[in-house]
Parts: C-alpha cells; structure tokens; sequence
C-alpha cells in the first residue's frame, strides 16, 4: 500500500491528483517491476489490469496477418495503460509490451472502473490524456508514412527520452527497426549519422542523446505536436488544484 503521495509522482497522471483523491484509489495500486519483452495484453484479449508507468516504457503494438508489428504509441511515466476501459470497452486493440523495462502501478480494470466512475477529476485527467495518446498514434501513423527514416529515428528517440526522462536508453537497432516497421540496416545507417554528427553517441544496445536542441532541430513536425499536445492537455502534480 501506498502510504506518501509523492509515491505517486512518478506517474504524472498519479502524481497530479490531490490528496483525497490519491489515497481512494492507493489500496488498489500495486508497485510491479517490468522486464523488457514482457507481454501484458496481446492484441483482442480481455484488459485484466492497467499500467501506470514510473520508469518503464510500454509500447503499444499494431500486429498483422504476417505476424509483422509496428508500434503505434508509447507509454512512459506521462501516462497508462488500457485505455479501452475508460470508454467501456474490455478487450485491447493492440499489443501491449514492455519496451524499456522499469517499474510501474498496476491497477485492476475492475478498480479502475470503479474510481473512474467515483470521480470527476479522475476521469477528467484520464480522458484528457486519451485524447493527447489519440493525438500521437495518429501522428505516428502520418509519420510512418510521409517522413525519411532519419527523421523518424530523431521523433523515436526524443519520445522515448520523453517517457522515461532520461536522456540514455537501453535499446539495440533491432528494437528501434522493429518498432518502426524498417529493416535494421536503415537504422543502422541512420543512426551512424546521427553518431557522426555529434547527436547522438551510439553503443552497442545504448544510445544517449548528447545534443537534445540538435536532435530535435533534426526530427520531423511530428514530434513538436505530440509533445505540445501532452503539454497541454496533461496536468502535472503542482498544478492539481487547478483540477481540483
């Protein structure tokens, strides 16, 4: 059980609500840690409990036929998992796997049902942030679709320094290709230019933002709406009481 709120404050969504609010619904939080690759709901099957990263990233994954994936959003410390149950629904669209293993709040959906109902602020803030996660999954796919692969890599790598606040991630080309729907030599080649240029420096399986003004200055228009659009929609725990 949590007993402090700044527990919570690893969790932005968590983090922003009052004290009253925080301690209804701490008996139904459970802090878990993630280990990267782990499944937490495949694609059309029913959502038994929901994530609250703190450290972690979840990747929400698009599958096809062919067994190939691309991922369509991220989820980090700025927001949760499972989002069909805030609008009624019980089964996931998508897959729903650890990209960057961390730690994070599990909640069961039943639980979350009930405090969502209890609560106006709570389900202010949750569907503020559906509509910001609905922002960047279609961004994402605009950008899949009309932007070079370098321009791409740059998006994925600021969003990710985004979710987990760090600006070193734990990821090989592999993951990054695969998340991307390209093939790895195009990371491969991408990313070495990146390196080149004083960017990024790039390791095996880790790559750190050095200049975070140039990457961005790099990446696409994609990148600069969905973060304005989460900055926007999304409270942070100072600014509580403005939802209260």
């Amino acid at each position: 059980m949590l007993t402090l709120q700044s527990d919570l404050h690893g969790n932005h969504l968590l983090g922003a609500l009052p004290t009253h609010e925080w301690q209804a619904i701490a008996c139904d939080l459970e802090l878990v840690q993630l280990r990267a690759g782990q499944l937490l709901c495949d694609s059309g099957k029913r959502i038994h409990h929901v994530y609250f990263p703190t450290t972690a990233v979840i990747t929400l994954l698009h599958t096809m036929e062919d067994g190939g994936c691309v991922e369509v959003a991220a989820v980090g410390r700025e927001g949760m998992t499972g989002v069909p149950i805030l609008t009624g629904g019980d089964t996931m669209p998508t897959r729903v796997q650890v990209q960057g293993a961390g730690s994070a709040y599990r909640m069961s959906a039943s639980a979350l049902r009930n405090h969502f109902g209890r609560s106006d602020l709570l389900r202010r803030i949750t569907l503020l942030y559906m509509q910001a996660l609905l922002t960047q999954i279609a961004q994402t796919a605009a950008c899949n679709r009309h932007h070079t692969l370098s321009k791409q890599l740059c998006r994925w790598l600021l969003i990710q320094s985004d979710r987990t606040g760090s600006n070193e991630m734990r990821v090989t080309q592999q993951i990054i290709a695969d998340m991307l729907g390209v093939r790895r030599e195009g990371v491969t080649e991408a990313a070495g230019k990146l390196h080149d240029a004083g960017l990024i420096h790039n390791s095996r399986g880790c790559i750190k933002v050095l200049d975070r003004g140039a990457l961005e200055a790099s990446s696409c228009e994609c990148y600069g709406i969905v973060k304005r659009e989460f900055d926007r929609m999304l409270p942070r725990a100072r600014q509580a009481e403005e939802f209260a």
